[in-house]
């Protein structure tokens, strides 16, 4: 039985009231016991159930498509992947036997695959298995298509060792291989109905779902790992995107497990004596994007001028402290200082505010104090009042017409992806968001600064030739310090352009109930790790 949470008791109520048709019942996984605990947190006869609060609900269930955080997490309780990460950033093998086999200066990747591992529906994880999971994004054309596309060919050797060679020595591959193995047969019969009814290999089985909203996944006691068997017997994720909703909930030991802790609420979790806060500095970034290509945003002296309006500085001091840290590059700090990035450097390139200055430079590109100004955030209030930092700063320097526009996510990601981004300014001037990467430069540059994925993952259409080829460059070389040089060359180039302005990161950071032990943050904020947590009521 699902439990009643404060701001969804009406929508209980309804399917309870006989519209459960609504969701997805998945037939045929029964879990472990019956899954749940009656509501109130017993024992229930299969184990305590774990009650998550997500921000957002999921959107997909199929790891081919997947590209958005909670849905992520979720499918990592229902998939094993062929590589995962460990308690930090360090990757471990889980279908894999072992680390891969590198040959061929770096362009060929030979894969053993456990002979034990197991799908849920008693099909054993074959290397046919692990080849589609690394081809398929690339042969649908997803979104997250680039994360695999330097595969030129792949090959199973037997049913056990999968190879796969690469166009060009990508430094990142083995990182892109941090993926959950689908099971292809099934998948390949209809793709639809797998995203809605996902046959995985992991330790827990999707019961229930709603796009957008809950989730609810049961222990499979016939886990081919059986030494890693959870103790928790079924998690429900619900999202609750109202900041203070969400600590209420944990308040009240409504949830066990609230994810991303508002910054105005943080010592109100910290004070709570049933509940404590574990966070870890995140594999993330958040910034402002820049219509590059039309509108007064492709001149860079407007996009000076729009950095003089404001201090980023003062907004995240003011809406991301203490949940998240000033950031000033594309890149992590965990990334930056691994590669030793210039910070310092970058960090000097971004302005204080000066009106005037903004003013001036206005002025000197020819901008009409009649422009209506249109800046796109998501549903987020952190990201949100960044983008009202930015309206207010426009107001100051004397523009009356000025849109702050919380779209929700379909809306939103079609106005920075769609084709008329670069050719209309009335879908945007400027957009706020952020990514959630790997821990290679590669993830973030590429994904967010390339030309090559203007329209999918980048929206700001610029037009900064050279820099782009050096972020394809350096995506091709297996010498680290080549790569080195060229991100910083592209990167100066691109944030002296102001393509992007960056703006923070955030901790990953939960608020936890006393009654949940083994439970901590992870760096990569779709990995949620459960396997030695426990529940006590």
């Amino acid at each position: 039985m699902r439990r009643e949470h404060t701001q969804r008791i009406s929508r209980r109520k309804v399917l309870a009231g006989g519209a459960a048709g609504a969701s997805l019942l998945l037939a045929g996984c029964t879990g472990g016991g019956d899954g749940g605990d009656g509501g109130d947190g017993g024992d229930g006869g299969g184990g305590p159930t774990l009650y998550f609060s997500q921000v957002k609900g999921p959107l997909d269930m199929d790891p081919v498509v997947i590209n958005d955080v909670p849905s992520a997490q979720i499918a990592g309780q229902i998939f094993d992947g062929l590589y995962e990460y460990g308690d930090g950033v360090g990757l471990e093998p889980k279908i894999a036997a072992e680390m891969p086999t590198v040959e061929r200066d770096g362009t060929r990747y030979i894969v053993p695959i456990r002979e034990d591992a197991e799908f849920q529906n008693g099909d054993p994880v074959t290397a046919e298995d692990v080849i589609h999971t690394i081809r398929a994004p690339v042969e649908e054309q997803t979104e997250n298509a680039s994360e695999v596309d330097m595969v030129d060919s792949a090959e199973a050797i037997d049913e056990h060792t999968a190879q796969f060679d690469l166009s060009y020595p990508y430094g990142a591959f083995t990182i892109a291989m941090v993926r959950n193995v689908v099971n292809a047969s099934v998948r390949q019969e209809d793709t639809e109905a797998y995203n809605q009814e996902p046959v995985g290999s992991g330790p827990y089985q999707l019961v229930e779902w709603e796009p957008e909203d809950y989730a609810t996944v049961e222990r499979w006691d016939d886990y081919w790992d059986g030494d890693n068997l959870p103790e928790i017997a079924s998690i429900e994720f619900d999202p609750i995107e109202e900041q203070t909703t969400r600590v209420t909930e944990l308040e009240t030991g409504n949830v066990d497990i609230i994810e991303t802790i508002p910054p105005q609420l943080y010592e109100t979790v910290e004070g709570n004596e049933n509940a404590s806060v574990t966070e870890s500095p995140g594999v993330g970034y958040f910034y402002l994007a820049f219509n590059c290509a039309n509108g007064p945003t492709s001149d860079p002296l407007v996009r000076e001028a729009v950095d003089y309006c404001f201090s980023m500085d003062q907004a995240i001091e003011n809406f991301v402290e203490p949940s998240g840290v000033r950031q000033y590059a594309p890149y992590p700090s965990s990334i930056s200082e691994e590669w030793d990035f210039p910070i310092d450097e970058w960090s000097d390139i971004e302005h204080d505010q000066d009106i005037e200055e903004a003013q001036a430079l206005f002025d000197e590109a020819g901008v009409s104090m009649d422009y209506d100004w249109r800046i796109i955030v998501p549903p987020d209030d952190m990201r949100e009042q960044i983008g009202v930092s930015i309206g207010d700063g426009l107001q100051n320097a004397g523009f009356e017409n000025v849109q702050v526009q919380r779209l929700d996510w379909g809306t939103f990601t079609e106005a920075y992806q769609s084709d008329d981004g670069p050719n209309s300014a009335d879908e945007y001037n400027m957009y706020t968001l952020g990514w959630s990467g790997a821990p290679d430069p590669d993830t973030f540059a590429y994904n967010l600064l390339s030309q090559e994925v203007d329209g999918v993952t980048n929206g700001t259409f610029h037009g900064y030739d050279e820099a782009s080829a050096k972020l394809t460059q350096a995506r091709e070389s297996a010498d680290r310090e080549e790569r080195r040089r060229l991100y910083i060359e592209a990167t100066t180039t691109l944030l002296e352009g102001r393509v992007h302005i960056p703006a923070y990161n955030l901790n990953n950071s939960y608020g936890v109930r006393n009654a949940v032990e083994g439970f901590s943050s992870h760096p990569i904020s779709s990995e949620i790790q459960l396997d030695g947590a426990t529940v006590t009521r």
